[in-house]
């Protein structure tokens, strides 16, 4: 893949939009370590961690109960998976 202007080398090292690498918040950090990661790991390293402490509510999927570590990244006893990357916002830089 050869864009015009711009070698191969070029076209690798660009990372930006969800690929960019981004440092999570120490409250974050605590469940998915302190390592940049871009924002797709982050997601999926937070779902790993829900799956694991089971705590997806059983009648509603759609509905996280919060764990202690949770609660110090989202605020609340519960969120929606939808908010949940709402609120992960203000915790990657």
């Amino acid at each position: 893949m050869k864009r015009k202007g711009i070698g191969m080398a070029e076209v690798k090292k660009a990372r930006g939009g969800l690929s960019r690498p981004l440092t999570a918040s120490p409250e974050l950090a605590a469940i998915v370590g302190a390592d940049p990661l871009p924002r797709s790991s982050v997601v999926s390293k937070l779902w790993d961690h829900i799956r694991s402490n089971s705590l997806q509510d059983p009648a509603n999927k759609r509905e996280i109960n919060c764990d202690d570590k949770m609660k110090a990244v989202m605020g609340k006893d519960r969120v929606s998976m939808f908010e949940m990357n709402k609120l992960l916002s203000a915790h990657l830089k």
